[in-house]
Protein backbone atom coordinates (compact mmCIF):
# COMPACT_ATOMS: atom_id res chain seq x y z
CA UNK A 1 0.00 0.00 0.00
CA UNK A 2 1.09 3.18 -0.52
CA UNK A 3 2.82 5.55 1.64
CA UNK A 4 0.11 7.27 4.03
CA UNK A 5 -2.72 4.94 3.48
CA UNK A 6 -2.87 2.12 6.61
CA UNK A 7 -3.78 -1.53 4.86
CA UNK A 8 -6.11 -2.30 7.48
CA UNK A 9 -8.48 1.52 7.04
CA UNK A 10 -7.93 1.11 2.83
CA UNK A 11 -9.62 -2.56 3.64
CA UNK A 12 -12.18 -1.04 5.42
CA UNK A 13 -13.31 1.48 3.04
CA UNK A 14 -13.41 -0.93 0.42
CA UNK A 15 -15.09 -3.33 2.21
CA UNK A 16 -17.90 -0.78 2.83
CA UNK A 17 -18.13 0.51 -1.08
CA UNK A 18 -18.53 -3.02 -2.17
CA UNK A 19 -21.37 -3.93 -0.30
CA UNK A 20 -23.13 -1.11 -1.06
CA UNK A 21 -23.02 -1.56 -4.53
CA UNK A 22 -22.99 -5.64 -4.76
CA UNK A 23 -25.84 -6.03 -1.81
CA UNK A 24 -27.20 -9.89 -2.55
CA UNK A 25 -25.29 -10.23 -5.98
CA UNK A 26 -24.28 -8.82 -9.42
CA UNK A 27 -27.74 -10.01 -11.50
CA UNK A 28 -25.90 -9.27 -14.55
CA UNK A 29 -22.36 -11.01 -14.05
CA UNK A 30 -23.65 -13.77 -12.68
CA UNK A 31 -26.78 -14.39 -15.42
CA UNK A 32 -24.19 -13.29 -18.23
CA UNK A 33 -20.49 -14.98 -17.13
CA UNK A 34 -19.83 -18.46 -16.80
CA UNK A 35 -17.90 -18.96 -13.71
CA UNK A 36 -14.69 -20.19 -14.46
CA UNK A 37 -14.36 -17.18 -17.27
CA UNK A 38 -11.28 -15.59 -17.16
CA UNK A 39 -9.83 -11.90 -18.78
CA UNK A 40 -7.35 -10.01 -19.18
CA UNK A 41 -8.19 -6.16 -19.05
CA UNK A 42 -6.77 -2.62 -18.46
CA UNK A 43 -7.35 0.68 -17.13
CA UNK A 44 -7.21 3.42 -19.73
CA UNK A 45 -7.09 7.26 -19.36
CA UNK A 46 -9.16 9.57 -21.40
CA UNK A 47 -8.44 12.97 -19.73
CA UNK A 48 -5.59 15.03 -18.94
CA UNK A 49 -4.30 15.22 -15.20
CA UNK A 50 -2.62 13.00 -12.22
CA UNK A 51 -3.26 9.65 -11.12
CA UNK A 52 -4.02 8.80 -7.97
CA UNK A 53 -5.56 5.91 -6.11
CA UNK A 54 -3.79 2.69 -7.90
CA UNK A 55 -3.66 1.10 -4.68
CA UNK A 56 -7.29 1.30 -3.59
CA UNK A 57 -8.01 -0.10 -6.83
CA UNK A 58 -6.09 -2.91 -6.50
CA UNK A 59 -7.22 -3.53 -3.12
CA UNK A 60 -11.02 -3.40 -4.73
CA UNK A 61 -9.89 -6.50 -7.21
CA UNK A 62 -8.23 -8.48 -4.83
CA UNK A 63 -11.36 -8.19 -2.23
CA UNK A 64 -13.26 -9.51 -4.45
CA UNK A 65 -10.81 -12.26 -5.72
CA UNK A 66 -7.34 -12.38 -4.50
CA UNK A 67 -5.87 -14.38 -7.52
CA UNK A 68 -6.23 -11.39 -9.70
CA UNK A 69 -3.15 -10.29 -10.93
CA UNK A 70 -3.03 -6.40 -10.96
CA UNK A 71 -0.42 -4.81 -12.52
CA UNK A 72 0.16 -0.40 -12.10
CA UNK A 73 2.20 0.26 -15.08
CA UNK A 74 2.28 4.48 -13.72
CA UNK A 75 2.67 5.20 -10.02
CA UNK A 76 0.13 7.39 -8.22
CA UNK A 77 1.39 11.33 -8.71
CA UNK A 78 2.46 10.79 -12.21
CA UNK A 79 0.63 12.73 -15.05
CA UNK A 80 -0.82 11.37 -17.51
CA UNK A 81 -2.96 12.11 -20.94
CA UNK A 82 -5.50 10.37 -23.16
CA UNK A 83 -4.76 6.50 -24.33
CA UNK A 84 -2.24 6.19 -21.21
CA UNK A 85 -2.75 2.45 -19.41
CA UNK A 86 -1.64 2.98 -15.90
CA UNK A 87 -2.81 -0.71 -14.86
CA UNK A 88 -3.36 -4.22 -16.20
CA UNK A 89 -4.98 -7.01 -15.19
CA UNK A 90 -6.08 -10.46 -15.53
CA UNK A 91 -8.31 -13.25 -13.57
CA UNK A 92 -11.68 -14.18 -12.74
CA UNK A 93 -14.12 -12.26 -15.32
CA UNK A 94 -16.95 -12.31 -13.08
CA UNK A 95 -14.66 -10.46 -9.90
CA UNK A 96 -13.34 -8.01 -12.53
CA UNK A 97 -16.76 -6.97 -13.74
CA UNK A 98 -18.23 -6.86 -10.47
CA UNK A 99 -15.36 -5.07 -9.24
CA UNK A 100 -15.01 -2.67 -12.08
CA UNK A 101 -17.18 0.30 -11.32
CA UNK A 102 -16.53 0.78 -7.17
CA UNK A 103 -12.40 0.30 -8.35
CA UNK A 104 -13.35 2.94 -11.29
CA UNK A 105 -15.36 4.97 -8.26
CA UNK A 106 -12.20 5.59 -5.95
CA UNK A 107 -9.51 6.16 -8.59
CA UNK A 108 -11.54 8.76 -10.86
CA UNK A 109 -12.59 10.23 -7.45
CA UNK A 110 -8.84 10.83 -6.24
CA UNK A 111 -7.46 11.13 -9.68
CA UNK A 112 -9.53 14.25 -10.06
CA UNK A 113 -8.68 15.62 -6.62
CA UNK A 114 -4.86 15.14 -7.01
CA UNK A 115 -5.19 16.82 -10.34
CA UNK A 116 -6.84 19.92 -9.35
CA UNK A 117 -4.39 20.23 -6.15
CA UNK A 118 -1.26 20.14 -8.50
CA UNK A 119 -2.96 22.56 -10.63
CA UNK A 120 -2.80 25.09 -7.47
CA UNK A 121 0.37 24.06 -6.41
CA UNK A 122 1.57 25.04 -9.64
CA UNK A 123 -0.19 28.46 -9.75
CA UNK A 124 1.90 28.94 -6.20
CA UNK A 125 5.15 28.17 -7.34
CA UNK A 126 7.93 30.39 -6.42
CA UNK A 127 6.30 31.37 -3.25
CA UNK A 128 6.49 30.24 0.14
CA UNK A 129 3.01 29.59 0.23
CA UNK A 130 1.56 26.02 0.94
CA UNK A 131 -1.87 24.67 -0.71
CA UNK A 132 -3.63 23.06 1.95
CA UNK A 133 -7.22 21.21 1.90
CA UNK A 134 -10.00 21.28 4.57
CA UNK A 135 -12.27 19.40 6.12
CA UNK A 136 -14.91 19.68 2.99
CA UNK A 137 -14.35 16.07 2.28
CA UNK A 138 -16.57 13.15 1.42
CA UNK A 139 -18.27 11.96 4.65
CA UNK A 140 -16.31 7.62 4.83
CA UNK A 141 -12.97 9.18 2.36
CA UNK A 142 -11.49 11.68 4.07
CA UNK A 143 -8.43 9.46 4.40
CA UNK A 144 -8.55 8.87 1.09
CA UNK A 145 -9.28 12.56 -0.14
CA UNK A 146 -6.53 14.18 2.08
CA UNK A 147 -4.14 11.69 0.51
CA UNK A 148 -4.90 12.72 -3.18
CA UNK A 149 -4.17 16.25 -1.83
CA UNK A 150 -0.80 15.35 -1.16
CA UNK A 151 -0.35 13.21 -4.38
CA UNK A 152 -1.11 15.99 -6.08
CA UNK A 153 1.93 17.78 -4.31
CA UNK A 154 -0.67 19.97 -1.40
CA UNK A 155 -0.56 20.02 1.91
CA UNK A 156 -3.11 18.12 4.85
CA UNK A 157 -4.96 20.77 6.83
CA UNK A 158 -5.81 18.93 10.72
CA UNK A 159 -7.22 15.19 9.47
CA UNK A 160 -10.70 15.95 12.10
CA UNK A 161 -11.06 17.83 15.18
CA UNK A 162 -9.21 15.49 17.45
CA UNK A 163 -5.72 16.51 15.98
CA UNK A 164 -5.71 20.38 15.57
CA UNK A 165 -7.60 23.47 17.46
CA UNK A 166 -9.30 26.36 14.52
CA UNK A 167 -11.34 28.59 16.15
CA UNK A 168 -14.41 29.94 13.55
CA UNK A 169 -16.57 31.89 13.63
CA UNK A 170 -19.20 30.24 15.44
CA UNK A 171 -17.10 29.28 18.38
CA UNK A 172 -15.64 33.51 18.71
CA UNK A 173 -19.67 34.53 18.71
CA UNK A 174 -20.32 31.36 21.61
CA UNK A 175 -17.03 32.12 23.57
CA UNK A 176 -16.72 35.68 23.98
CA UNK A 177 -14.59 37.00 20.98
CA UNK A 178 -11.22 36.15 19.67
CA UNK A 179 -9.12 36.96 22.81
CA UNK A 180 -11.11 34.69 25.17
CA UNK A 181 -11.81 31.51 22.57
CA UNK A 182 -8.16 31.70 22.15
CA UNK A 183 -7.22 32.03 26.29
CA UNK A 184 -9.56 29.48 26.45
CA UNK A 185 -8.55 27.00 24.21
CA UNK A 186 -5.04 27.79 25.29
CA UNK A 187 -5.88 26.42 29.09
CA UNK A 188 -7.84 23.38 27.53
CA UNK A 189 -4.65 22.34 25.06
CA UNK A 190 -1.90 20.21 25.41
CA UNK A 191 1.52 22.06 24.94
CA UNK A 192 2.09 20.27 21.04
CA UNK A 193 -1.21 21.81 19.67
CA UNK A 194 -0.90 25.00 17.98
CA UNK A 195 -4.35 27.34 18.60
CA UNK A 196 -5.67 28.67 15.04
CA UNK A 197 -8.11 31.69 14.99
CA UNK A 198 -10.36 32.90 12.04
CA UNK A 199 -10.57 36.53 11.92
CA UNK A 200 -12.83 38.52 9.44
CA UNK A 201 -11.06 41.90 9.82
CA UNK A 202 -7.66 43.80 10.90
CA UNK A 203 -9.02 44.79 14.20
CA UNK A 204 -9.43 41.17 14.76
CA UNK A 205 -6.27 40.05 13.57
CA UNK A 206 -4.07 42.81 16.37
CA UNK A 207 -6.55 40.87 18.69
CA UNK A 208 -5.36 37.54 17.49
CA UNK A 209 -1.37 38.74 17.81
CA UNK A 210 -1.86 40.24 20.90
CA UNK A 211 -3.68 36.69 22.47
CA UNK A 212 -0.92 34.60 21.11
CA UNK A 213 -2.32 32.84 18.51
CA UNK A 214 -0.68 30.52 16.69
CA UNK A 215 -1.86 30.74 12.98
CA UNK A 216 -4.09 33.30 12.10
CA UNK A 217 -6.63 32.48 9.28
CA UNK A 218 -7.52 35.00 7.35
CA UNK A 219 -11.46 34.36 6.17
CA UNK A 220 -13.02 35.93 3.03
CA UNK A 221 -10.67 38.98 3.07
CA UNK A 222 -10.02 41.86 0.31
CA UNK A 223 -6.35 40.96 -1.08
CA UNK A 224 -5.07 45.01 -0.02
CA UNK A 225 -6.84 43.77 3.30
CA UNK A 226 -5.01 40.14 3.23
CA UNK A 227 -1.55 42.45 2.46
CA UNK A 228 -1.88 44.54 5.52
CA UNK A 229 -2.66 42.09 7.64
CA UNK A 230 0.32 40.05 6.73
CA UNK A 231 2.26 42.66 7.84
CA UNK A 232 0.67 43.33 11.12
CA UNK A 233 1.79 39.85 11.63
CA UNK A 234 5.20 40.56 10.51
CA UNK A 235 6.32 37.00 10.94
CA UNK A 236 5.13 36.81 14.69
CA UNK A 237 3.03 33.49 13.95
CA UNK A 238 1.78 31.74 11.03
CA UNK A 239 -0.91 33.33 8.47
CA UNK A 240 -3.46 31.28 6.26
CA UNK A 241 -6.50 32.79 3.86
CA UNK A 242 -9.39 31.03 3.18
CA UNK A 243 -12.29 31.44 1.40
CA UNK A 244 -13.26 32.97 -2.12
CA UNK A 245 -9.89 32.07 -3.48
CA UNK A 246 -9.67 30.13 -7.00
CA UNK A 247 -7.18 29.36 -9.81
CA UNK A 248 -7.75 32.89 -10.90
CA UNK A 249 -6.96 34.79 -7.52
CA UNK A 250 -4.55 32.32 -5.71
CA UNK A 251 -1.36 33.93 -7.23
CA UNK A 252 -2.06 36.73 -6.07
CA UNK A 253 -2.84 35.45 -2.59
CA UNK A 254 0.12 33.94 -2.41
CA UNK A 255 2.69 36.78 -3.27
CA UNK A 256 0.89 38.97 0.03
CA UNK A 257 3.80 36.16 2.12
CA UNK A 258 1.17 34.39 4.05
CA UNK A 259 1.61 30.94 4.57
CA UNK A 260 -1.15 28.60 3.59
CA UNK A 261 -3.83 29.11 1.65
CA UNK A 262 -6.60 26.24 2.62
CA UNK A 263 -8.68 25.56 -0.46
CA UNK A 264 -12.45 23.48 0.18
CA UNK A 265 -12.92 23.25 -3.37
CA UNK A 266 -9.73 20.63 -3.68
CA UNK A 267 -12.17 17.78 -2.22
CA UNK A 268 -15.33 19.12 -2.32
CA UNK A 269 -14.98 20.44 -6.34
CA UNK A 270 -12.93 18.34 -7.71
CA UNK A 271 -13.93 16.90 -11.53
CA UNK A 272 -13.30 13.13 -11.76
CA UNK A 273 -10.70 12.09 -14.16
CA UNK A 274 -11.89 10.39 -16.67
CA UNK A 275 -10.66 6.65 -16.88
CA UNK A 276 -12.12 3.28 -17.99
CA UNK A 277 -11.68 -0.17 -17.69
CA UNK A 278 -11.72 -2.54 -20.89
CA UNK A 279 -11.38 -5.79 -21.96
CA UNK A 280 -8.86 -6.93 -24.14
CA UNK A 281 -8.44 -9.63 -26.47
CA UNK A 282 -6.25 -12.48 -26.01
Amino acid sequence: MATGLPKDAVRDIVARALAEDIGSGDLTTIGAIDADAQCRARIEVRGEGVIAGLPVARQVFLALDPRIEFGELMGDGERVSPGAVVAQLSGSTRAVLTAERTALNFLQRMSGIATLTADYVAAVQGTQTRIVDTRKTAPGLRLLDKYAVRVGGGWNHRMGLFDGILIKDNHLRAAGGVGEAVARARDAAHHLVNIEVEVQTLDEVEEAIESGADIILLDNMTLGDVRDAAGLVAGRCEVEVSGGVDLSTVRGVAECGVDYISVGALTHSASALDLALEIVDD
